[in-house]
């Protein structure tokens, strides 16, 4: 589908608009726990499986490309920082994000967009009912807090996977992938990790409930919803990802070898 300039411009301020709703549907009460807790189960089971399975071949690639590379500058000493590193501060928070935005993002923005296009949320309108206090903000609290956890569990299974591929597949030894990772680590590497998941799985819930909420054309129009729902989730979580770590490297002092 073709967007004007002036088109796409309106649906920026439309989906500004919609965040600023959000944002403040978040302190008001009462809060809806039950969907919270249906939402937040619901995501982990489409989520978990696949977050852990690619996680282990990612983290034995990063090993593979950054063994090589840092053998031939002679510092294989500092295969394990530079792994656990690009897993901690990178790749976790991607592929965190890119799970949750295939699997999560599209489920949120299908189930929305066909409550919009039954008319249910116009009919919960007129019975006095905000739609994005009563079903989009328990999704993105949902989706926030999954993504955090999520980041925890991509961040182990592709550090541990790197670290036996490095180990059994490389030569390397186990010491040194560990004192490594302790000299040049620390504690900021994983808290902004975990910054980005929190900030990457916000962004996907609310691209995912805008799209649905504003479906149009039936059935077709949802499809095609829940598809620029996952293509736009993409390109921002890569935009805010730039942005992060940018700030981050200007903010934290790093670790010297």
């Amino acid at each position: 589908m073709r967007v004007s300039p002036t088109g796409a411009l309106r649906q920026s301020g439309e989906f500004f608009a919609f965040c600023l709703d959000a944002l403040a549907g978040l302190p008001r009460r009462p809060f809806q726990v039950a969907e919270f807790v249906r939402q937040a189960w619901f995501i982990s089971s489409v989520s978990i499986l696949p977050a852990a399975l690619v996680s282990i071949p990612f983290g034995a690639v990063i090993a593979l490309q950054l063994g090589s590379l840092v053998r031939q500058l002679g510092a294989q000493s500092f295969t394990g920082a530079a792994s656990v590193l690009a897993v901690v501060r990178e790749a976790g928070p991607i592929v965190t994000a890119l799970i949750i935005a295939g699997a999560g993002g599209s489920a949120i923005c299908a189930d929305l967009g066909a409550r919009k296009i039954r008319e249910e949320l116009d009919a919960m309108q007129v019975l006095g009912i905000d739609p994005i206090r009563r079903l989009v903000v328990p999704r993105v609290v949902a989706t926030m807090l999954v993504a955090v956890l999520l980041n925890g569990l991509v961040n182990v299974v592709g550090v541990a996977g790197g670290y036996v591929f490095n180990v059994l597949v490389q030569g390397g030894t186990p010491g040194a992938y560990l004192a490594s990772f302790q000299a040049l680590g620390q504690l900021p590497d994983l808290v902004v990790g975990e910054l980005k998941a929190l900030l990457f799985g916000a962004v996907a819930a609310l691209v995912a409930s805008y799209k649905g909420m504003t479906a149009r054309g039936g059935p077709k129009g949802v499809g095609d919803a829940v598809n620029q729902s996952v293509v736009i989730t993409f390109m921002l979580l890569f935009a805010v990802n730039f942005v992060l770590t940018a700030v981050y490297f200007q903010v934290v002092p790093q670790k010297g070898a």
